[in-house]
């Protein structure tokens, strides 16, 4: 995974970029009607349930925007919420209020919808010592922020990045020109460019299975699109070789019986594309 740093370096760049996108040469509406240097006092307000996510990521913003802007927070990140909850006050100059708003607030109703359903799946897999994870299928240009929703809602996320981490899939083992000859240039590749990445690879059946259990070096084995009774036999033959993991259209309704069949981890990518987000509101008072 990315360091800190890095991870940090992304979300300045989101807020960045998500300010130069929306603000461009100035607020004018604000600047129009608002004087310099009134001063204002707004509310963030809840209008639906879930767990609230993005407050840490607002105040970003906040600061980015003005930095003599003060917040005054009564709900933290990773909190249930419920209609009518006051998640924090945000005080300073009008208009870098208004400036802030709409990307504190589209930012944080997607983060609080990844971080609603994330917990959703967190809390269906209790007790069977399986994991939740995010993959790549994330928004363009905001993916820290959708992983960092994923972490608040109690998942963990996989790789940021194609360049954090290996992951060997059909395509890539297909213009390899197979299994062993995809995972002995990846070993050789690593060896020669002197990286220390982890190796994930696809199975699509048993026989890959058995076939990737023959290399060395494989972190985890992505049983991809299984079915109940192939995944438990997949499991038993990959014994602690390697880390296990499910992935394949895996929905609410069937989480847990893919959990019971043993495997570590459980990827799902519908906990960045398959939601939708928390009605929150930013109200002057």
């Amino acid at each position: 995974m990315i360091s800190k740093t890095q991870f940090q370096k992304e979300i300045h760049l989101i807020i960045k970029n998500a300010i130069r996108e929306d603000v461009g040469d100035g607020d004018h509406s604000s600047l129009a009607c608002i004087p310099a240097l009134a001063e204002g006092k707004a509310k963030l307000l809840v209008k639906d349930e879930g767990v609230i996510a993005g407050v840490d990521f607002a105040k970003q913003v906040f600061t980015y925007v003005d930095s003599n802007m003060k917040v005054d927070t009564f709900i933290e990140d990773g909190q249930n919420v419920k209609y009518g909850d006051i998640v924090f006050y945000v005080e300073g100059a009008s208009q870098s209020i208004l400036k802030a708003e709409r990307l504190v607030l589209n930012a944080m109703q997607r983060m609080s919808a990844i971080a609603t359903k994330t917990r959703q799946f967190v809390d269906m897999l209790e007790g069977t010592g399986t994991k939740i994870l995010d993959t790549r299928k994330t928004t363009p240009g905001i993916r820290a922020l959708e992983k960092w929703a994923v972490k608040i809602g109690g998942g963990e996320n996989h790789r940021f990045a194609l360049y954090d981490m290996i992951m060997l899939k059909d395509n890539h083992i297909d213009f390899a020109g197979g299994l062993t000859k995809a995972i002995d240039k990846t070993k050789q590749y690593l060896k020669t460019t002197n990286k220390d990445l982890k190796i994930i690879v696809e199975a699509r059946d048993l026989g890959e299975i058995e076939e990737i259990l023959k290399s060395e070096g494989v972190y985890r084995i992505l049983i991809d699109n299984f079915n109940y009774e192939d995944t438990r036999k997949a499991v038993a033959m990959i014994g602690n070789q390697c880390l296990t993991e499910s992935s394949g259209g895996i929905n609410e309704s069937t989480l847990r019986h893919y959990a019971e069949c043993g495997v570590d981890y459980i990827s799902s990518g519908a906990l960045t594309h398959s939601v939708y987000n928390m009605d929150l509101s930013l109200k002057a008072v």
